[in-house]
């Protein structure tokens, strides 16, 4: 299991927010976290120089262009980027140094799954620098994926069918567990169990970690096939329950063999 950090821009910040209550209607009802006052690159290079691989840029929302630019030509091909993206912004976004581009709403057409689009998509991009978000939210026994910045449930329910298929599209996905992401309350542990047996792919799971042994836990309940993300709960971000510097020492260690 790696390490993966994040950079998440909101409102051209860097922030650290609770993901369900992202609205456009009601502006005023999304809860921040944490707001940093240092750049997009300032966590770029940290993360570039503690050799953590394979983070993500998420803009959330509009005005965050030029954050992610910021973050994404400190280093180019260190970070992978998220938010709007499109066949015909995809040039555009690798040559501002995106390794990945991850790839969401786009996929959905009146909230059904386009596999059309999907391979417009690759033919943009790819398959191997290409990541499918697939965040969801629990509804009932099953796990329906959100778009448009998490605030609109799709028809696609999450099983080992549609991973099966994607497996052959694109080189990662994304998991956030929209229900508990930012609320530092645990990890979607049923969520963690069906990705670790549905993914054929290297699947990131962000939501509700709150500590090391959360990180922990989602290694064990994922059978080490899923890498982890933290947020809220990270020391960098604001947070108490994990220190940065120990999950670069946990990621050093998986990386080399040593874990």
């Amino acid at each position: 299991m790696r390490f993966r950090p994040c950079i998440d821009l909101h409102g051209g910040k860097v922030k650290q927010i609770v993901g369900g209550t992202l609205s456009d209607a009601q502006p005023g009802a999304t809860l921040t976290n944490f707001e940093s006052a240092k750049p997009p690159s300032y966590y770029a290079d940290l993360y570039w120089r503690d050799g953590l691989e394979g983070g993500h840029v998420i803009m959330l929302g509009p005005g965050n262009d030029d954050g992610a630019r910021d973050a994404l030509g400190i280093h180019p091909g260190s970070l992978q980027v998220g938010g709007g993206m499109t066949p015909r912004n995809a040039a555009a976004w690798l040559d501002a140094g995106a390794a990945k581009l991850i790839v969401t709403s786009y996929l959905f057409v009146d909230n059904d799954f386009s596999f059309e689009r999907l391979a417009e998509m690759g033919r943009a991009v790819g398959r191997d620098r290409l990541v499918v978000d697939l965040s969801c939210r629990r509804r009932g026994d099953d796990y329906v994926v959100a778009c448009n910045r998490w605030q609109a449930l799709t028809h696609l329910v999450l099983g080992p069918a549609i991973l099966g298929r994607l497996a052959d599209a694109c080189s990662e996905l994304l998991v956030h567990a929209v229900d508990v992401e930012g609320r530092q309350a645990g990890v979607d542990e049923a969520l963690i169990g069906r990705l670790a047996s549905w993914t054929a792919l290297p699947t990131t799971y962000a939501g509700g970690v709150r500590s090391l042994d959360d990180v922990l836990l989602v290694g064990r309940l994922g059978q080490g096939r899923l890498d982890v993300t933290v947020g809220s709960a990270l020391d960098l971000f604001g947070g108490r329950g994990i220190a940065y510097r120990d999950l670069v020492e946990l990621d050093r260690r998986a990386r080399t063999g040593h874990a």
